[in-house]
C-alpha cells in the first residue's frame, strides 16, 4: 500500500508551534488539528503549500513575515488612557476587555503596557507585524469525504491553524 501525501483533498493532521520575532514559543498544539488540504483551508496559503507532497511524520518550518501572516501592526487600533480611568481588573499585561465604537461596532482589545500612570490597549492581533515562524509536524492524512471538502474542515475537528 502506498502511503498517502498531503495533497488536495486529503484530511491533514497536524500539531504545532508558532515562534514569534524574539524566538519564544507563542503558541503551541501537541494535539493534532485538522484542515482540508488545497480547498477551503483556514491556513494560511504560505504553509499550505510548505506542506504540500510531505509524509506522516515530516516536519515543516515556514516562516510568514506581517503581510503574509498576521499584518502590519496598525498604530490606529492601539489606545493609551490614565490608569486611574481604568478598572481594577484590567490593570495588568495581557488581560482583555471589549470596547464599543460610537456606531456599536465592538472590538477587543488586550492591555499591551503599563507605564508611567499609563495603560495601554491593543486591538492588533498580538503578532501583528511581527515576521513569525510555523513549526507544523504532519501526523495524520486521509482521504476526505465530500462534506469535509466543501467546509474546508474535517468532521472530527473544529480547531484550523490560523
Amino acid at each position: 500500500m502506498t502511503e498517502q501525501r498531503v495533497g488536495r483533498n486529503k484530511a491533514v493532521y497536524v500539531t504545532y508551534s508558532i515562534v514569534d520575532q524574539s524566538g519564544s514559543v507563542f503558541e503551541q498544539s501537541d494535539v493534532p488539528v485538522g484542515y482540508i488540504h488545497g480547498g477551503n483551508s483556514p491556513l494560511f496559503e504560505k504553509i499550505e503549500k510548505a506542506l504540500d507532497g510531505h509524509l506522516v511524520g515530516d516536519r515543516v518550518e515556514v516562516s510568514l513575515n506581517p503581510t503574509e501572516g498576521f499584518g502590519p501592526h496598525d498604530p490606529n487600533l492601539t489606545f493609551t488612557d490614565d490608569i486611574e480611568n481604568v478598572p481594577h481588573e484590567f490593570r495588568r499585561i495581557g488581560a482583555e476587555v471589549e470596547l464599543q465604537n460610537e456606531q456599536g461596532e465592538s472590538m477587543m482589545f488586550r492591555v499591551s503596557r503599563i507605564a508611567e500612570g499609563k495603560l495601554t490597549v491593543d486591538a492588533n492581533h498580538a503578532l501583528a507585524g511581527q515576521t513569525v515562524t510555523f513549526v507544523v509536524n504532519v501526523v495524520n492524512i486521509r482521504d476526505a469525504n465530500m462534506d469535509e471538502i466543501v467546509n474546508g474542515l474535517p468532521v472530527d475537528q473544529s480547531h484550523p491553524l490560523h
